[in-house]
């Protein structure tokens, strides 16, 4: 079998703020810009780099963005309230709280305080409850992303078998969501699958979204799978990898995103989107 096709999701990301640019640059005068504010309790390195670039993200889109530092040590109580504020402010469309959270904060609690027409991660559970009985609002920004990817490869879901490593609440389950409506059959995998290996052998679309690097080997694949890796794990090396053993599964598989370059563009671009959908729905 020839080396897989790489899904680039640099460039359809790319596409996709392009697309929200030339929205805002006709965006009606009298209407309040799609305004997101995140808020950062700390300063974990990680969370700085990725909200570093959420705010760029935004800028370069034209939406108003407003990086909010509080304190590690807030209580839970003070911060609350900053969400009640922002709940309360007309001009703001999106919040987003950056996970995770210092031990001594609620991340369940804090979430589900945000209103759910603000929720531009999609976590609430209102949101969650939408997309599970098939009327989704504000979508995960991770899964949708994934959707976007695999409509590019044209591969048809209808009937497909669809294995997804990794059921968190932020992606393996929303996006079991997703590939269930778009007409797929889904298996969710965890930690305790016996005999994952069977599992993602039948395959048609495999999600990767585990956290382990390197995890998915290429005897686990299908071949001619279409194969989505949405880790992103840094080793001691410094270099950054994918849950999927990316060379060994780029000789199987027909489709497959890089490590980095692939979903991590897709998340930050469909962050966006959310943002200007909960503006437009303000109108």
């Amino acid at each position: 079998m020839s080396q897989a096709s790489l899904i680039q999701g640099q460039a359809i990301a790319a596409s996709l703020r392009a697309s929200i640019r030339r929205e805002l640059d006709q965006w009606p005068a009298s209407k309040a810009r799609p305004h997101l504010v995140v808020i950062q309790v700390g300063d974990d390195p990680a969370s700085s780099v990725y909200v570093r670039n959420k705010v760029k993200a935004c800028e370069e889109a034209g939406i108003v963005s407003e990086h909010r530092r509080l304190p590690a040590e807030i209580r839970e109580h003070d911060l609350l309230q900053n969400i009640d504020a922002l709940n309360q402010d007309p001009k703001v469309h999106g919040i987003l709280v950056q996970l995770p959270l210092p031990k001594h904060l609620d991340a369940a609690r804090l979430i589900d305080r945000i209103d759910p027409n603000k929720d531009v991660d999609g976590f609430h559970p209102i949101n969650s409850g939408a997309l599970f009985s098939g009327q989704p609002r504000l979508v995960p920004c991770t899964p949708a992303g994934v959707m976007v990817l695999l409509e590019h490869t044209k591969v048809n879901l209808r009937g497909a078998e669809a294995v997804i490593v990794g059921a968190s609440n932020i992606v393996g389950k929303p996006q079991a969501m997703l590939l269930l409506a778009a007409g797929a059959t889904v298996t969710l995998c965890n930690s305790k699958t016996k005999d994952l290996q069977a599992h993602c052998q039948r395959a048609d679309v495999l999600v990767a979204a585990l956290g382990k690097p390197a995890f998915i080997r290429a005897e686990m694949i299908k071949p001619g799978a279409v194969v989505i890796d949405v880790g992103i794990n840094r080793l001691e090396s410094g270099k950054l990898c994918g849950d999927v053993d990316f060379e060994g599964a780029s000789a199987k598989a027909s489709w497959i995103t890089p490590v980095p370059g692939g979903v991590g563009p897709m998340t930050i671009a469909m962050l966006l989107a959310n943002t200007l959908k909960a503006a437009r729905s303000h109108f």
